[in-house]
């Protein structure tokens, strides 16, 4: 860590001697000034972790070089050195910036802690800073990457969305980054200094849903030993994400419609509701009006939520984009794990762009970062690429359907399929109920509705017992 860069003000020869000696045996790098004229002209040139001044000088005193410290670096931790038993001076310097103020006469030590503390803080200032412009450049919407017009569309949505405080629902396959335009909505609104907090419902259970998201009191059920803020209170002020909102349950999406109506929640087990100021973000992998239509979601709550629409398109929509997202994935994962790979070679390009990507981005992501392990040369070659992505299988085109002349009854030729593929499914895992959901590509809640619906839940059921 490199020496802190201090600047020592004062017209008096023998003091500032004093406090160079002092602070440089201390480990800083420190420079001295005659008089305020020298040390705003060092201002103007060189940047100063601190600047211990006195106040009284001879034409310009030491009020003067705190004025152009805070216009020039304002940054920089700013001490007073005062001999007038007054305080009045120095309460002064203090509102107009000075970190703090040593009264003359002083003890060394009492300097070199003041120096210190004040360099810590603007360490943690300046480290804050840093990290908060690294947290807004990482989501911002710029980081969405493609050129598609589709993904532009998203673009355009996000910067006209961002400071409303409309509910937004996001709709698309997974792996194409859902989280992520909720977190660029988030960043780039004027709630962007406020948490965002994000919860997947699909992996909370049942029982405990109501407890995460309103929170609950002391004693409302067995085991809750303890008052538990929920998910609402935890993102006051911010942004609530909520992923795989249709595994929400039925009686539970009431008490979420009551909260975004009235904009207040009641934790499990109190009788008061608490007011919330949160901005809610939805989204969802499956077809919301099918979701509607199956009972899987409330329509009231499809309604609150869906005021603004986002879809995001599969990458197998966006093949234009495909060499944007390679190249920002290999300049990722060489950061990540210190390579040095310039790119992908026109045979890998060309298989990337013709594979269907069924996990989407998430699955290219996971593709380039295997490539990358694996690689050993500049340039990442088909070789490198998983065996699935090499075949380059495109996905499998529906047989040609004959339409009857007198017509029939889609619905129910689309139920006959769907209690078929279930039945198969089930037949395949020997009737364990998790595995056929993961075949048919369901989270467990899902395909269990599905079970009930088709009367095939008490057989399979018998199955796995």
């Amino acid at each position: 860590m490199s020496a802190a860069r201090v600047l020592i003000v004062d017209d008096e020869k023998s003091m500032r001697d004093l406090l160079t000696i002092t602070l440089e045996k201390a480990g800083h790098d420190v420079t001295a000034a005659d008089g305020g004229e020298a040390a705003i002209e060092a201002i103007r040139k060189e940047t100063f972790d601190a600047i211990v001044t006195d106040l009284r000088m001879p034409r310009v005193d030491g009020m003067q070089v705190l004025r152009a410290a805070r216009d020039l670096s304002p940054e920089t931790a700013v001490i007073v050195i005062t001999a007038v038993a007054s305080t009045e001076t120095a309460v002064e310097a203090m509102k107009l910036g000075a970190y703090d103020y040593i009264t003359k006469p002083f003890k060394l030590d009492e300097v070199d802690l003041i120096i210190k503390n004040g360099l810590e803080r603007k360490r943690l200032r300046d480290e804050n800073l840093y990290l908060r412009k690294q947290l807004e450049t990482q989501h911002r919407f710029e980081n969405i990457i493609g050129k598609s017009g589709r993904i532009v569309e998203v673009f355009d949505t996000i910067r006209k969305i961002a400071d409303s405080p409309a509910t937004a629902m996001i709709s698309g396959e997974s792996g194409t980054g859902k989280e992520l335009v909720a977190r660029a909505i988030h960043f780039n609104s004027q709630r962007r200094d406020k948490p965002f907090v994000s919860v997947n419902c699909g992996a909370i259970p049942e029982g405990l849903m109501e407890s995460e998201l309103f929170g609950h009191v002391k004693g409302s059920f067995t085991g809750a030993i303890a008052n538990k803020i929920g998910l609402f209170a935890a993102a006051e002020g911010g942004t609530l994400f909520l992923d795989e909102i249709t595994e929400i349950p039925p009686l539970l999406q009431v008490k979420l419609v009551r909260a975004i109506q009235l904009r207040e929640v009641r934790r499990v087990g109190d009788t008061k509701d608490i007011k919330t100021d949160v901005r809610l973000i939805a989204a969802s992998n499956r077809d919301l009006e099918t979701a509607v239509r199956e009972g899987v979601m409330r329509e009231d709550l499809f309604y609150r939520l869906n005021v603004i629409p986002i879809h995001l398109p599969p990458l197998r929509e966006r093949r234009e984009d495909i060499p944007f997202l390679v190249a920002h994935f290999v300049q990722k994962f060489n950061k990540e794990l210190g390579k040095n790979v310039r790119g992908v070679t026109p045979e890998a390009m060309a298989v990337l762009e013709r594979y269907h990507w069924p996990g989407n981005i998430r699955e290219l992501e996971n593709a380039l970062e295997r490539a990358s392990v694996l690689g050993t040369g500049e340039m990442v070659g088909v070789d490198s690429l998983p065996e699935p992505v090499r075949r380059g299988r495109p996905p499998r085109e529906p047989d040609v359907l004959d339409l009857p002349e007198e017509g029939l009854d889609l619905e129910a030729t689309l139920d006959d399929l769907e209690r078929r593929y279930l039945q198969r499914a089930l037949d395949r895992t020997r009737g364990v109920q998790t595995k056929a959901a993961e075949l048919l590509r369901m989270t467990f809640r899902q395909f269990r509705y599905k079970l009930q619906k088709h009367s095939l839940a008490r057989r399979s059921s018998a199955v796995e017992q």
